[in-house]
């Protein structure tokens, strides 16, 4: 691989049934599920986009198709809000896929875990480093600094490596996470040494946790393409990148910024009221509500 390329591609698996919000995501996919007045999809793609990233790869699945047409054009809605004079909200519209960005969606047939749906966007990858995003984890960006994708490309550029996003868990909840040992090489980088998938509190090695972000290397590919099944049946990542980590230096990255797990209910409930009150139109009023709530 070329070290000095950049990365161009992101990928999201968006193939999920998202059983933890039934019945809402019956009919409708769990990346669409709003955070205020953005769906959390939008979210990540607007990540991505302010790392410089242009093309955006969904991996879908059946009852997606919202995703899809989400970020096409609508012109009916267009020029309604054209003939009403609503420039605010027909600006907010087609800035959902500006001139310099573009969309490719492929499917995953089968729910065969994480690492098969990275496999199923191969092709449309090729043979250059790429961005993996996990729309259920919200990233916001540290006050006055870097969004988390932004920082981990700027981190790609020098290394030329994969690289984990990863941020201290408490203890009981290493069990949710892949979970890193390395050691420090620069402040917040760590060289993975050892990565294990949700390990039981009194056996992991660490506290460090992947979160839902990655910049990989194409090498990936090959190893997903013979990976054995893992936990749950099905082809994991954190596996992928395990033997990864036997033919080419993995690097784990301290983030800075904050991870709301929207897969959770918590977690969303979470991310709305926080997200509420740094909304420039609601935060006021919103704030004003919740002060005169009987907690």
């Amino acid at each position: 691989m070329n070290t000095t390329q950049r990365v161009r591609k992101a990928v999201f698996p968006v193939a999920g049934l998202g059983t933890r919000f039934l019945p809402a995501t019956k009919a409708s996919p769990k990346e669409m599920l709003p955070i205020v007045d953005k769906p959390l999809i939008q979210y990540a793609v607007e990540e991505a986009h302010a790392a410089g990233i242009q093309h955006m790869i969904f991996v879908t699945g059946r009852s997606k198709r919202a995703i899809e047409d989400h970020f096409d054009t609508a012109y009916e809605l267009e020029a309604e809000l054209e003939a009403a004079q609503k420039h605010a909200l027909l600006k907010l519209v087609r800035e959902l896929q500006p001139d310099d960005m573009s969309f490719s969606y492929v499917r995953q047939p089968r729910s065969l875990g994480l690492g098969h749906a990275v496999l199923c966007a191969a092709h449309l990858v090729g043979n250059e480093p790429f961005a993996v995003l996990l729309a259920d984890d919200l990233m916001t960006a540290p006050p006055g600094g870097e969004p988390v994708m932004a920082q981990m490309t700027r981190q790609f550029d020098k290394l030329g490596r994969s690289i984990l996003a990863v941020q201290e868990v408490p203890l009981e909840h290493v069990r949710r996470y892949g979970i890193v040992v390395g050691e420090t090489v620069e402040p917040h980088t760590l060289k993975v040494s050892h990565i294990v998938e949700k390990p039981m509190p009194e056996v992991a090695p660490s506290r460090l946790g992947v979160a839902g972000r990655y910049v990989l290397t194409p090498a990936i590919f090959d190893i997903l393409r013979d990976q054995p099944k893992g936990a749950g049946g099905e082809i994991q990542l954190t596996d992928g990148i395990a033997r990864l980590m036997t033919r080419e230096a993995v690097y784990a990255w301290e983030y800075s910024g904050k991870r709301y797990d929207c897969g959770s209910k918590e977690g969303f409930l979470e991310a709305t009221v926080e997200l509420a009150l740094q909304h420039p139109e609601v935060s006021e009023s919103f704030r004003n509500y919740l002060k005169g709530l009987s907690l």
